[in-house]
């Protein structure tokens, strides 16, 4: 294996320190697994339990807590994947935004599922770096915006390192190009959802390396009509292999987050839904 060292939401959960109990340390190891092309459903699947599962420490520390013993350390996971042809909507999302029906998605080998996270449709599929973050941010710091935006940064760093320049629009989550006021042409390389359930994330980023773009015309991509959507192999005019990629961005989410990236170098493979 390898290792990388380097909602403003309210909890559920009552803060132990703020009630005078003892609190877990906080855990900065995160556990990176790698799913190859992975079914979107099963892949849904299976951070629905790890989140479960983190959810039900948290809950277990709390007693723990209470009864005086000692709480337990939360996990961090990180799954990196690609999907086949997928459209997914968020809970914000907007139907009349896919633009196939059911006949159409059939034709076009595809998908669809409304699913959980926020923001509105986006297009999964292969040649697609997809990141699951599924953090406890007790871990790390209780800030949903700030975690957003190291997200961007990380992906926003990697693509320097490929001699590109992306940065961030006001009041639109992701990254993109051309993204200052005014550029003649912005457009976005990699979009962003999240849930957050006590602290604990879910869902995560879809970096586009060498997708095929032409999935994103039949749907309105998260809701924006005014913006086009690129990939890594449009910019650079060649493809990229997506191993080098999560190569490169794994040492800058360790080193945004303070984190220790311990990454299984066998392919992962999933639990049966």
């Amino acid at each position: 294996m390898s290792l990388y060292s380097s909602c403003t939401a309210p909890s559920d959960l009552p803060d132990l320190a703020a009630a005078g109990l003892a609190s877990p340390a906080q855990n900065r190891v995160v556990q990176v697994q790698l799913l190859g092309l992975a079914e979107y459903e099963t892949t849904w699947a299976y951070q629905e339990k790890l989140l479960a599962d983190t959810l039900a420490i948290k809950t277990q520390n709390r007693q723990a807590a209470e009864a005086g013993t000692t709480p337990q350390n939360t996990p961090n996971h990180l799954l990196l994947c690609e999907h086949p042809p997928v459209y997914t909507l968020g809970k914000s999302g907007k139907p009349e935004h896919l633009l196939l029906d059911e006949a159409g998605l059939a034709t076009h080998g595809a998908t669809f599922h409304r699913i959980n996270r926020g923001g509105d449709i986006t297009y999964h599929g292969p040649g697609q770096l997809v990141g699951y973050p599924i953090f406890d941010l007790d871990n790390f710091f209780t800030d949903i915006h700030r975690y957003l935006r190291l997200l961007e940064e990380a992906v926003i760093l990697t693509l320097a390192d490929y001699g590109l320049r992306a940065g961030r629009i006001a009041g639109l989550t992701g990254v993109w190009f051309d993204y200052e006021e005014g550029a003649p042409n912005p457009r976005k390389i990699c979009a962003m959802g999240v849930k957050c359930s006590r602290w604990v994330t879910m869902h995560g980023f879809a970096l586009n390396v060498n997708t095929d773009l032409s999935y994103f015309g039949h749907i309105i991509p998260c809701g924006i009509t005014d913006k086009a959507v690129t990939s890594l192999q449009q910019e650079l005019g060649r493809a990229v292999p997506l191993a080098e990629v999560q190569v490169r961005l794994l040492p800058h989410l360790a080193r945004l987050f303070e984190a220790e990236l311990v990454v299984s170098t066998a392919t992962t493979a999933l639990p049966a839904s």
